[in-house]
C-alpha cells in the first residue's frame, strides 16, 4: 500500500515560498472534502466538529471533519485514500495521528499553514462526544456520557511540578524551571476553569475567565529568568494553587497546605501580620 508522503519527502515545490491561507480558501476546501465524503460509498455518515460545527469559526479556525465508516470499510484503505489526497490535492506536507478509544483523528498541515482535522469514526462510535458536533449526513448513536477533567488528577499534576520547580531553581537550571513552572501554572489554569464550568482541557477556556481571576494569574507570569523573579512567580503560582484546591477538596488543602508553602519559603505568620 502506498504511504503517504511526510515533509520530509514531499515534493520540492513544497519548499517555495508559503501565503498564508485565506477564510475563503479554507471553507471552499471544507466544502470539497465534505462533497468527497457524501460520494465515497465508504463512508456512511459525516459531521463538523470544532468552530464551525457552532458557528463560531474566526480568521484562524481550521477545518474539522468527523467521517463514520461503513462496518464493511477497510479502516486502513480509508485513512490511506483520505491521506493520499490531502497530500496529492490540497498541499499537505505533513500530519499527526492522536487517538481518542477507537477513533482515530489524522491532524494534516497544510502548505498554506491551514490545518485540517479528519476523525475517522467506526459506525458503533459515531456520536456527539462534546458540544461541538453538527451532524451534515448519516444517523449518530446517541451522545455518550462525557466525563470532565479530574481535580483530583490536574492537583497530583500541580504538587509534581511544583517539587521540580523547587529543585530547578536550587540547582539554578532557570530553563528547567521555566519549564516546569509553566506546567504548574496550567494546572493551575485548568483548576480554574473547571470552577467557572468553563472547557478546561488545554486550557481553552481561560480567556473567558472574569478580568479579575486573570488579573491575579498574571502575578503568576515570569518576567525574567533572574533567580528572584523564578521564585517570586513560583510563590504566587503556589498560593493561588493551594486557594483553588480549597475550592474544590478541602481535606487535600489541608494535607498539601503545609509541603507546599515550605517548597516557597512560605511562613504562616505572614497571613497574619
Amino acid at each position: 500500500m502506498a504511504q503517504a508522503p511526510t515533509a520530509r519527502n514531499a515534493p520540492a515545490k513544497a519548499q517555495a515560498s508559503v501565503r498564508t491561507f485565506t477564510a475563503q480558501e479554507r471553507e471552499t476546501l471544507r466544502a470539497e472534502l465534505v462533497e468527497a465524503a457524501r460520494k465515497d460509498a465508504r463512508i456512511i455518515g459525516a459531521a463538523h466538529t470544532g468552530s464551525a460545527a457552532v458557528g463560531l469559526q474566526d480568521r484562524w479556525s481550521d477545518v474539522d471533519l468527523a467521517l463514520c465508516l461503513a462496518p464493511d470499510a477497510s479502516v486502513e484503505d480509508v485513512i490511506q485514500s483520505w491521506s493520499d489526497r490531502l497530500y496529492r490535492d490540497h498541499g499537505a506536507v505533513a500530519h499527526h495521528d492522536v487517538r481518542h478509544g477507537s477513533t482515530l483523528f489524522r491532524v494534516f498541515l497544510l502548505r498554506n499553514t491551514l490545518q485540517v482535522d479528519l476523525g475517522f469514526w467506526s459506525s458503533a462510535d459515531f456520536a456527539p462526544i462534546g458540544p461541538k458536533f453538527k451532524l451534515i449526513f448519516g444517523t449518530p448513536n446517541a451522545a455518550p456520557n462525557i466525563a470532565v477533567p479530574n481535580p483530583a488528577n490536574i492537583i497530583g499534576m500541580a504538587w509534581l511540578y511544583a517539587l521540580h520547580v523547587r529543585s530547578s531553581i536550587a540547582r539554578n537550571r532557570k530553563w528547567q524551571a521555566e519549564y516546569m513552572l509553566s506546567g504548574l501554572r496550567n494546572q493551575l489554569i485548568e483548576l480554574v476553569c473547571l470552577r467557572c464550568n468553563l472547557p478546561a482541557v488545554q486550557g481553552r477556556g481561560v480567556d473567558d475567565l472574569p478580568e479579575n481571576i486573570k488579573k491575579l494569574m498574571s502575578e503568576c507570569l515570569l518576567r525574567s529568568l533572574d533567580p528572584s523573579e523564578l521564585a517570586r512567580a513560583f510563590r504566587a503560582t503556589v498560593l493561588l494553587l493551594l486557594d483553588e484546591i480549597g475550592s474544590v477538596d478541602k481535606a487535600a488543602t489541608e494535607s498539601l497546605s503545609a509541603p507546599l508553602k515550605t517548597l516557597i519559603g512560605f511562613d504562616d505568620h505572614e497571613e497574619h501580620c
